[in-house]
């Protein structure tokens, strides 16, 4: 069949629900050829609406068997029933409606909705999930209570739980059990969970600052105990942390995390059920990486604070999706800050911002924080909305201050405790208690596109004073500004910060001040500071203070005087990437008009300024010396040339080998390890830079260096420092790489997650015969096309293998269409998310860009194209 053509939603269209359901029994009998869910809904009219509409529940690949009507059975003309609604035209305005469907969990390769894993069946129901469950008004601002009965087999299914409180269980004859779950939070059915399975618990407890004991789990696979205990540890301290930092405690007796190996996102905040990729859960020193424990850390806070920010309070419709996600990804940068090095997640977070979000908002499938239509809910859980989010409730937080943005954030909940609600709620609760307007600052939400700040300055030495002048634009609504924290510094020729003042500003009121934030809410502004003995460097937009784009024009030896110097050490490390990007850009441009390559030797040395101050902070300088990434660099230019951007930073790193090869092995063996592995913040920052160490003196592609790789890989007693050799090696057609490889799986093969990794390394490589490895992959043992961890390790990280996928010739293009043709027929979510890969095809010149448009094109012509990817690749061709 033909795709038809996707319905668009708009956020101006939304009306409030009809009927809204006040409790919800379900009871779910799995059996070994089908699961039935009987489910009763206590429905009433929305008193807010007129009445008369009929009552419309939405389903996907329901059977149902039977419909009641308090208790009256209704008849096959009494309702209409299709593939994805039930109606029932004139119900009464108080209803208990029941019904019994039949679904087929073990056939669901979508993973939404109830589908089965190896160990058992699992659920995820957001965004649209619940309707394949049973039917019910999908749609996130009826909020119900649950009670939940499951009965399985006691020796295939032990663990039996959903959301809630257990209140009941037992058995049924010799072979079947049953549990019931009751929640006493009133939640949207996205937030439903089930799971039936066989798995292994991790226990224990967590006292509250009330005093109240909270009885906490953490459910693997069988056999993987001994890596739940990290997991464990972040659960604990993201109570804490919430409880000191924002008043908020666990207000359930009991808190589930259940880890599935088969899941399409990371983790679903579920009411008390938290359900996990296997990836932010399992970790051992072995088998996890410093980035695995870090991860764990923050999506176990992430799901956890959740349960106030996304689950107490809610989105009112899927366009309000930031409300939450950008809320709470904002809450967990700000715990990672605290359990880490705070300048260091900082400059994670903003190189990620860059490299994913950036292009998104330059592409076509950009989309405010709060979108204004969507065809498929499933393609808006991007980075715009997550971390883009999260930036702009950082905004707020800069702009008031943070006991400001607490109390804000205590009037938030005492306002909208139990309720769906939108952005605007949330800025009104953050304006209220801080006294600042924020009805422009609101823009942020409303329009797509990054926005570009200008700034220049001037120095007048008579007056003793510096005019600062800002501007900002955005093509898409250029008479619009936007409320734009800009937070300073002026920097001295000693280094030292010098004290701002503002022209006609009380002496008293500013003195010793040397940072402070700016509120740029015009198209134009000017700001003098006066008192000042010297012209300053100025130091813009401190700890990345909003997400645009800063033009400046610093001078070479201002950026290096910066990185030096500065005391925020965001901008210390900012300062470095704009000197790197600058030499790979202008070299790349040589290289594309067959001209020579020279590097200067100022920038050696100021790298080799940082690797000699780096016991300071190994984290801090391994960020500093990582050069900017192929794909953030080609967001710069009009028209990438990726092979001449790829050799330029490599160029660029092979020089900096040659010049500090002393240094950098110094620097290398002096972060030799002196005990245990520790996942600490201290150790694994020392990892990170002996690592990064090992990765430039391999750039000189001799066996000294491949044999202290190798060397390094066979004795590693930790993951990261066995995958970081590995990593290295990979990037080279030789002996080492081939023995390493082999020897990885042959130790690993049983550990999928560790599998996963051998896979990605592969595909990342920045040989030649790249995707050749990978087509020969798709056939090996250890990839599985249904599992989405399997194909994001193989087949989405070559999608940001930028010069490989970016092949001239074109290959890289369709052998990525292919593999979503056929993943589309199994899982669309996965396939639209490879199809992301595609957004940037216009930024390269014709010959690739027909190869681009001729693989789109391939995929629009597909029959029975789902709307997931149907949608992203109608908006990349425009």
């Amino acid at each position: 069949m033909k795709t038809e053509t996707p319905q668009i939603i708009h956020r101006q269209d939304y009306t409030p629900p009809p009927f809204l359901v006040d409790h919800v029994d379900l009871d779910v009998q799995f059996h070994s050829d089908a699961v039935l869910v009987t489910s009763h809904l206590q429905l009433r009219r929305n008193p807010a609406v007129a009445p008369g509409q009929p009552l419309q529940l939405d389903g996907h690949g329901l059977a149902t068997l039977s419909v009641a009507i308090d208790g009256q059975p209704l008849g096959a003309n009494d309702y209409t029933c299709t593939d994805s609604a039930l109606i029932i035209d004139n119900p009464p305005d108080a209803l208990l409606l029941s019904t019994l469907t039949r679904i087929d969990p073990d056939h669901n390769t979508s993973l939404s909705g109830l589908f089965r894993s190896k160990d058992g069946y699992f659920t995820q129901c957001e965004a649209q999930g619940f309707r394949r469950i049973t039917w019910f008004p999908d749609r996130p601002d009826i909020m119900s209570r649950y009670t939940v009965t499951l009965h399985a087999d006691k020796a295939s299914l032990p663990v039996l739980l959903a959301n809630g409180n257990p209140v009941g269980w037992g058995d049924e004859g010799l072979d079947r059990h049953w549990v019931k779950w009751e929640d006493p939070f009133a939640k949207p059915c996205y937030l439903f969970a089930l799971v039936a399975a066989r798995l292994d618990v991790l226990r224990d407890r967590f006292t509250t600052a009330s005093g109240r004991s909270v009885q906490l789990a953490v459910y693997v696979e069988p056999g993987k105990l001994d890596q739940c205990a990290h997991a464990m540890d972040a659960l604990q301290r993201a109570m804490r942390w919430d409880e000191e930092t924002f008043g908020l405690e666990c207000d359930l007796d009991h808190y589930m995390i259940v880890a599935v190996g088969d899941f399409n996102m990371g983790a679903m905040e579920n009411k008390g059920l938290n359900i996990f990729n296997t990836k932010y859960v399992l970790a051992r020193s072995d088998t996890a990486t410093d980035g695995d424990y870090q991860n764990i850390d923050r999506v176990v806070a992430h799901e956890y604070f959740h349960n106030w920010t996304g689950n107490r309070v809610t989105c009112r419709d899927w366009f309000q999706l930031s409300l939450k996600e950008g809320l709470t990804v904002f809450r967990d940068q700000e715990f990672g800050a605290d359990m880490h090095s705070r300048a260091v997640t900082r400059i994670r977070e903003v190189r990620a911002l860059r490299a994913t979000q950036f292009p998104e908002d330059a592409g076509p499938m950009a989309h405010p924080v709060r979108p204004d239509s969507y065809i498929e809910i499933n393609n808006f859980y991007t980075s715009t909305v997550y971390e883009k989010g999260a930036e702009v409730v950082r905004m707020i937080q800069t702009l008031i201050g943070r006991p400001a943005f607490r109390r804000g954030m205590d009037l938030y909940f005492e306002r909208h405790d139990g309720q769906a609600v939108t952005c605007d709620d949330f800025v009104a609760a953050m304006a209220d208690a801080s006294a600042l307007d924020l009805t422009q600052f609101k823009r942020w939400y409303d329009h797509a596109g990054t926005p570009r700040l200008r700034a220049s300055g001037s120095y007048d030495p008579s007056l003793q004073r510096y005019r600062l002048t800002l501007s900002q634009s955005r093509p898409t609504a250029p008479g619009e500004p936007f409320h734009i924290p800009v937070a300073i510094g002026l920097n001295g020729p000693d280094g030292a910060d010098l004290p701002l003042r503002l022209l006609g500003e009380s002496h008293c009121a500013e003195r010793g001040r040397t940072t402070r934030v700016l509120s740029l809410t015009a198209g134009e502004q000017q700001f003098v500071f006066e008192d000042l003995p010297v012209a300053p460097i100025p130091s813009l937009l401190r700890d990345f203070s909003a997400p645009v784009i800063l033009d400046y024009d610093w001078r070479n030896e201002d950026l290096s005087h910066l990185l030096t110097h500065d005391s925020d050490p965001f901008n210390r490390w900012e300062a470095g990437q704009r000197l790197a990007s600058r030499l790979i850009l202008a070299a790349a441009e040589d290289l594309t008009a067959g001209q020579p390559v020279r590097w200067p030797q100022s920038f050696a040395a100021a790298a080799a300024q940082v690797l000699g101050q780096a016991s300071a902070d190994p984290a801090f300088a391994a960020e500093v010396l990582t050069l900017p990434g192929e794909a953030t660099l080609a967001e710069e230019v009009a028209a990438v040339d990726p092979d001449a951007l790829h050799a330029a930073r490599n160029g660029l790193r092979r020089f900096l080998a040659e010049q500090l090869h002393d240094e950098l092995r110094q620097c290398y063996e002096s972060l030799r390890p002196n005990g245990p592995y520790q996942p600490t913040p201290a150790a694994a920052g020392r990892r990170a830079l002996r690592n990064l160490c090992l990765g430039y003196l391999n750039e000189l592609d001799d066996f000294e260096m491949r044999t202290l790789a190798l060397r390094q890989f066979a004795s590693a007693d930790n993951m990261s420092d066995q995958f970081a050799a590995l990593g290295t090696l990979a990037q080279y057609d030789c002996h080492e790489s081939t023995e390493a490889l082999a020897a990885f799986y042959e130790r690993w093969h049983d550990e999928a997650l560790v599998v996963d990794k051998w896979l990605s390394v592969q595909a990342s490589s920045r040989l030649p015969e790249t995707l050749a490895t990978v087509r020969r992959l798709l056939s090996h043992p250890a990839f599985d096309l249904h599992n989405p961890n399997k194909v994001y390790a193989l087949i989405n990280t070559f999608g940001s293998n930028h010069v490989r996928f970016h092949a001239a010739d074109g290959s890289g293009y369709h052998f990525l269409a292919t593999q979503i043709g056929q993943i589309d027929a199994l899982n669309p979510q996965v396939a639209a998310r490879l199809t992301r890969r595609f957004d940037r095809w216009r930024k390269f010149d014709a010959t690739r860009q027909g190869h681009a448009r001729s693989a789109l094109e391939s995929l629009r012509a597909i029959d029975g194209l789902s709307s997931d990817v149907h949608e992203i690749v109608g908006r990349a061709l425009g």
